[in-house]
Parts: C-alpha cells; sequence; structure tokens
C-alpha cells in the first residue's frame, strides 16, 4: 500500500508524533490532532460528510471517555483514533474467503475495463496455491486484445493450470474452461471476464448473464482505488445485483485517492475481501480493517507479518530477535536472507509497532538489490566482526569490501544502517517501559 501509506499513512504519523510530543494531552492538543487527522483524510479522498462525522466522534470519545485505571487521556485518544478508522474501513471483522471443501469452487471476476480485472485473477489463484489449494485460470475475456496472452503468461509465471480461447461465445468459454480445469485437478477455478462498459447497468445486466450461464459460488467485482469516491455507484449497482459477492480494490500502491475508494465501498455495505497493494503477482491482501488502520498508523501488525514468515517459510525463531529489537550483526546473515522472502523492506517493517512513527530513509528505502548485496558483505565478515560490530576500522573495512566485491563506502552504508536500526530499537523499547507508546504500540 505504498501510496495509500506514503501519503496518508505519513500524514496521520505526523498527527500522531506530534500529539505525542505534546506535554499533556489537554483540549487544545486533541483539537490540533482532529484537525490533522481531518487533513489527512480530506487529501486521501474520503467524502467530506464522513470526515467531519468521524473526527467529531474522535473529538467526543477523546474529551469525554473515562480513563481505565493505568492508562492515561494520551491513551484514550489514540485509541479513539483507531477504532474509528477501523469504523470507517468496515469495523472489526475478518474477510469470508470460499474455500472449496469436497467439490471445487467457481469464482468469477467481473469489473470494467482498465481496473485491474485480469492481474487480480492471477493474484487470486497464487493466494490459494499458497494455502495449499489447486488453482485454475479461464480466460473468457474475447473482447479485449491482449487479454488472452496477458493472463497465460501470468498464468506460467506463477506455474498456474490456464485455459482460454481467443473468440468465441464469452460463457459457453468458460463452461469448457471449468470442465477442463477440473479434469486437471483444480479445485479453485478462476474466470477472468470482459469488462467493456463503463456503464455500471451494462456491466451489472453482462455480470447477470454470465452468471446465470455459469453459475459460479461466488461473483468478485474488481474496482480500481485511483477512481476514489467514484468507486461508490459501482460497488451499490454491484451490492443490489448480486447476493454471493465481494469486492477486491485494486492499485492501492498508486492511488493517492485510495481513502476514498475504501471508504466510499465500505459506505454501500459491499464486503471488500481483498486489496492489490503493488505490481508485483504475489500483492494481493486479505483487507482486514483493524490490520490495515494498524500499518496505516505505524502500530505495527504482528498477525500479517507472522502469516508472511510462514507464507516464506522461516522459523518463527529467525525473526524473533527483529521484532523484539535484540539485533545484532550476528543475526543479519539469517535476517537478511528472511527478509528477501518477505517482500519490500519498508512493507514488513510497517508490521512491527513502533517502526511506521520513525522509520529512517536510510532505513526504509533499501532497494532488494541492496539487501542482496548487504548478505554478501556480513559473510564476508569475521565471527569477532559480526559479535563486536565496533572493532570494524577502515582497514577492516577495505579487507570486507575486497572479500565481497564491494566499495568500502558500502561496508560502512551497512555498519551505518545497522547502527541507525539498533538506536531505533532502543529508542522504542526504552518508550514503551516508560509507558510512552499507547497501548496499540505495546508488543
Amino acid at each position: 500500500m505504498r501510496s495509500m501509506l506514503s501519503k496518508l499513512g505519513t500524514s496521520l504519523r505526523e498527527a500522531i508524533k506530534k500529539f505525542l510530543g505534546r506535554p499533556v494531552a489537554d483540549e487544545l492538543a486533541v483539537k490540533e490532532l482532529i484537525r490533522d487527522v481531518q487533513r489527512a483524510l480530506l487529501l486521501a479522498d474520503v467524502n467530506v460528510e464522513l470526515v467531519l462525522k468521524i473526527t467529531q466522534k474522535i473529538e467526543e470519545r477523546a474529551l469525554k471517555e473515562a480513563v481505565p485505571s493505568g492508562f492515561t487521556r494520551r491513551e484514550v485518544t489514540l485509541k479513539a483514533l483507531y477504532e474509528s478508522l477501523v469504523e470507517l474501513l468496515g469495523g472489526e471483522r475478518q474477510p469470508n474467503v470460499l474455500y472449496p471443501t469436497n467439490k471445487p469452487i467457481v469464482l468469477m471476476l467481473v469489473g470494467v475495463q482498465g481496473s485491474g480485472k485480469t492481474t487480480s485473477a492471477a493474484k487470486l489463484a497464487l493466494f490459494y496455491r499458497r494455502k495449499g489449494y489447486r488453482p485454475g485460470l479461464v480466460c473468457a475475456d474475447t473482447f479485449r486484445p491482449g487479454a488472452y496472452d496477458q493472463l497465460k503468461q501470468l498464468a506460467m509465471k506463477a506455474g498456474i493450470p490456464f485455459y482460454g480461447e481467443k473468440a468465441g461465445n464469452p460463457a459457453e468459454i468458460a463452461l469448457r474452461g471449468v470442465e477442463a480445469l477440473k479434469s486437471m485437478g483444480c479445485n479453485v477455478i478462476i474466470i477472468d471476464t470482459a469488462g467493456r462498459h463503463k456503464s455500471e447497468h451494462a456491466l451489472m445486466e453482462e455480470m447477470k448473464q454470465l452468471s446465470e450461464a455459469i453459475k459460479p459460488d461466488e461473483v468478485m467485482l474488481v474496482i480500481d482505488a485511483t477512481i476514489g469516491q467514484q468507486a461508490k455507484p459501482q460497488a451499490e449497482a454491484f451490492n443490489k445485483a448480486t447476493k454471493i459477492g465481494s469486492i477486491i480494490v485494486t492499485k492501492l500502491d498508486g492511488a493517492a485517492r485510495g481513502g476514498g475508494a475504501l471508504s466510499a465501498v465500505v459506505a454501500t455495505g459491499a464486503r471488500i475481501k481483498f486489496v492489490g497493494v503493488g505490481e508485483e503477482i504475489e500483492e494481493l491482501e486479505l483487507f482486514e480493517p483493524s490490520s490495515f488502520v494498524s500499518r496505516l498508523l505505524g502500530m505495527g501488525d504482528l498477525k500479517s507479518l507472522v502469516e508472511k514468515v510462514k507464507e516464506a517459510s522461516l522459523k518463527e525463531q529467525e525473526m524473533k530477535g527483529f521484532v523484539s529489537g535484540k539485533f545484532t550483526l550476528e543475526d543479519m546473515i539469517n535476517q537478511l536472507e528472511g527478509l528477501k522472502k518477505l517482500g519490500p523492506l519498508r512493507k514488513i517493517l510497517e508490521m512491527i509497532p513502533g517502526f511506521g512513527l520513525s522509520l529512517p530513509d536510510e532505513v526504509a528505502d533499501i532497494a532488494q538489490e541492496k539487501l542482496e548485496k548487504w548478505t554478501v558483505i556480513v559473510k564476508s565478515m569475521t565471527r569477532e566482526e559480526l559479535e563486536r560490530p565496533e572493532i570494524i576500522n577502515r582497514a577492516r573495512m577495505r579487507r570486507i569490501a575486497r572479500g565481497s566485491g564491494v566499495k568500502v563506502k558500502e561496508v560502512k552504508e551497512l555498519l551505518d544502517s545497522y547502527e541507525a536500526m539498533k538506536r531505533m530499537m532502543k529508542a522504542m523499547l526504552r518508550k514503551q517501559r516508560k509507558g510512552r507508546l499507547p497501548l496499540h504500540f505495546k508488543m
């Protein structure tokens, strides 16, 4: 959720940092926090009336709600902010994902042209495969030139069975595809359909016709987050047209208006089940409002982190030191290898409580190739250097650089970033011990 988190998230985290820095959480401090939150939500294209309603509720709770024993007004305020944003995005709920039992399931994706439907079909297939199921992809889009080739290439890249025909009746192609993939042992069959209409009415009519012919177990509407509040009429029409259905919101990584799209869809009563958070085929996530808001506010999302660790087949022990703040250079050999499997470092750090509030640029913007280089550098160090990095002087840096095939400045960059991570973790742990981090920030 790079753009959503880097714009809306940055604004909200800055507001929280400012609030935490105030000597006392009085009415003036609360009102200033509310103004900053309003500004952040409006810039993310959230409906004005909705923003006013939600921030009024936060202010009222922050100033009037009783403070439980052992907590402070500051914590109550941030708890109100967190819970109100969760409510804005659908409340505390788990996505009701459909899984096959004793027979295969068929999922049909619909949406206007350009919504990211074909890519979402492949992402969804990979999601199911990672859960241990046997997905297959059907291209029933004979309208858009290139749809067949695009889905076939994505299926090949992910190693997922594919069926498609470049011309013919879409419903008949879909039915043949379902049978073919069932015979190949697939138990989750995902059908990509044509998105030829900009009109919600025409889109819903086509969806009904295809649905009657194919009889899928679930119809999923794909909505592009970049359309902001305009997502509402699509979601509204879809919600009325189908009893079994959910929504995938795509392109959150490039949507400054993502807050508008998410809140507009939720307001219709439609269920957002997945969100697309990047261009890569792995970047599809279940939409859990509580986890989403936790990461947005820099409160962390350890649940998602643990799931990602499991997906990457890492042992919990490998990540324990990283999450707890006990982080040594010796750990980095395994840690960096593990992080490469989990995805972009910024996304992983955002899941760890406290990191999102003070993520230094030298840590946050590390590219994947830099991680690979760092792994080689660390492997060129001696046992003593790994255990006591403070002994690494200029001469040792030159030796390590020669051994790993990099420049001396890159070795120094690694050591500087390691020190930055260590300082940040120590500061975070000190704040926790002093009780300066609010309830949801504590690990």
